[in-house]
């Protein structure tokens, strides 16, 4: 399955959707033809979800209701599309440290339910947990009770087998207490979603209080940015152990492109799982052609306004331009 998604993900036709780079094509060498110089131009995408005053999503805009700058300079939109069919790569990363041992079974009923709900033909998802370690409980998957399966065998402060901190990497597995959310962030995106193409998503089910990471939290953001990783955060938080931590939350959601949503029952926490849902199939795509074609892999300031000031923009702040 994973194979014949990548076929679709790297064919020009999508790679020109999904702002992948494309060298030119090569062509046969002929005694008549004068040699060819050809450059590589990177189309920077933009997931971006748009919300009324009432918060409903909005799904009828248009390519001119949007305006995009880089660094403070305008940008000319290159490609816009409606399309909600584009596949999903999904992360589902669920906090098992002992702060979250009473809402973790309403945590699993309602991931469960969001999986179901959320994927469809084409997608793929893992699910990890993490406290002092983190653990791979499936790998990507477009198989849904496998996924559920994996859900249901989250348990508190438990490691498993399937430790990613046994592969190679800057993270090794830990003996201490602790709950390693920026180390669950970064395995995610840099060991995992970096070589996915199209959207995608992590979903992290957390209290955002991070003991024990071995990466900063700045460094947890950069690997997501740098594989253009939209970050959700479900803010659960247990006030017997000195509640969530707000800020970390939406530092990590705004950066991205993302968004926080404070829960504060089981009800809660299905209806936060129904809109995280919503957000991921209601998102328009914008593309363009930066201005600035320097490969320095400097870090480039994005921002998306809307010609009607009403409407409120989600789309991440920013991309690391290539390296030559």
């Amino acid at each position: 399955m994973r194979s014949a998604k990548k076929v679709v993900l790297v064919c020009v036709a999508w790679g020109i959707a999904l702002g992948v780079a494309l060298p030119a094509l090569p062509q046969e060498p002929s005694q008549q033809q004068a040699p060819v110089i050809r450059t590589q131009v990177n189309l920077v995408n933009l997931f971006v979800t748009v919300r009324d005053k009432s918060k409903r999503i909005v799904t009828d805009l248009k390519q001119d209701d949007f305006k995009v700058a880089e660094d403070g300079q305008p940008q000319q939109i290159a490609f816009f599309s409606k399309e909600v069919t584009l596949p999903i790569t999904l992360a589902l990363l669920l906090d098992t440290s002992g702060s979250e041992q009473y809402m973790l079974p309403s945590i699993q009923d309602a991931g469960g339910r969001f999986v179901e709900r959320v994927l469809r033909k084409g997608d793929e998802a893992l699910v990890m947990s993490f406290d002092s370690d983190v653990d791979l409980l499936s790998d990507f998957t477009d198989d849904r009770g496998q996924i559920d399966r994996a859900i249901r065998k989250a348990r508190i402060n438990v490691p498993s087998a399937g430790s990613i901190g046994n592969n190679p990497g800057p993270i090794g597995s830990r003996q201490i207490t602790g709950t390693a959310l920026y180390d669950a962030i970064y395995l995610a995106c840099n060991e995992k979603l970096n070589t996915e193409a199209g959207r995608k998503a992590v979903v992290i089910v957390t209290d955002a209080q991070d003991e024990g990471s071995k990466v900063r939290l700045e460094e947890a953001i950069e690997a997501a940015q740098r594989t253009d990783t939209v970050v959700h955060i479900l803010l659960v938080a247990d006030p017997h152990f000195g509640g969530g931590n707000g800020g970390v939350a939406r530092k990590i959601t705004d950066e991205t492109g993302g968004r926080t949503i404070f829960v504060s029952s089981e009800k809660h926490m299905a209806e936060a799982f129904d809109q995280i849902s919503e957000e991921l199939r209601s998102q328009y795509t914008l593309g363009y052609y930066p201005t600035n074609a320097a490969h320095d892999g400097k870090f480039r300031k994005i921002k998306v306004d809307m010609s009607n000031h009403d409407l409120k923009v989600l789309a991440r702040k920013g991309y690391y331009a290539p390296k030559e």
